[in-house]
């Protein structure tokens, strides 16, 4: 009896668990130091974030989220990066093969917070909103780290010209 039991269960549970990551959420470990100090602020800690799938089910990001997103040089890998420009603003670049670059229209300029440190934009140019999967929302662990995470953009970070 109980094995019909936990087959039922599972005939329910495990649907309903997929749909929830599919478009819900999950919570990912952040790897690297390309975010410090936002996330992992210290080499021997290892920050775990909620993200958001359903914020961005639409596309719609602002200057200042941290995202996930497909690495545009490596399909095989997700990247978290926060999000510096939008379609239309004039980003000035960090060693980009043009000193300003203006963001085309469904693409936006990304960036990781530890400058000089973190494989973005900078170096493979503005990034399609279609390799965006997720926003990242909170730290969930380690407890001492609980937060949710800040929108801005570092002021030596804002884009020169932006669209409205």
């Amino acid at each position: 009896m109980w094995v019909r039991s936990f087959f039922r269960s599972m005939l329910f549970g495990v649907p309903i668990g997929v749909t929830f990551l599919d478009t819900v959420g999950y919570v990912a470990r952040v790897e690297g130091i390309s975010m410090q100090p936002v996330l992992n602020p210290e080499s021997t800690n290892t920050d775990y974030v909620f993200l958001s799938r359903w914020s961005v089910k639409d596309f719609n990001i602002q200057r200042g989220d941290i995202i996930s997103l497909v690495s545009p040089k490596d399909p095989n890998q997700k990247i978290i990066k926060r999000v510096v420009a939008l379609e239309g603003d004039i980003v000035s670049t960090l060693g980009y093969k043009n000193q300003y670059v203006r963001v085309p229209e469904g693409h936006c300029w990304v960036e990781g917070d530890h400058t000089g440190h973190t494989l973005d934009s900078n170096t493979f140019g503005p990034v399609s909103l279609g390799l965006i999967n997720a926003k990242a929302m909170f730290i969930v662990w380690p407890p001492n780290r609980w937060q949710s995470l800040e929108v801005k953009v570092p002021e030596h970070r804002k884009p020169v010209s932006t669209q409205i």
